[in-house]
């Protein structure tokens, strides 16, 4: 298994928690900032920035 967590877990991260699941596959970079400020704003962008 050439990943840290299972498919199936981040994508029902990106779902509920978006911006927890681009921290674990990215960090602390700026897709995960994109991705926060996007869930202060909106839902369903973020969501799918997260996917």
């Amino acid at each position: 298994m050439d990943h840290r967590y299972l498919q199936t877990d981040l994508i029902l991260l990106c779902i509920f928690l978006p911006p927890v699941s681009v921290y674990m596959e990215k960090g602390l970079e700026k897709d995960f900032f994109i991705n926060l400020i996007l869930t202060f704003f909106f839902f369903l962008p973020d969501t799918i920035h997260a996917l």
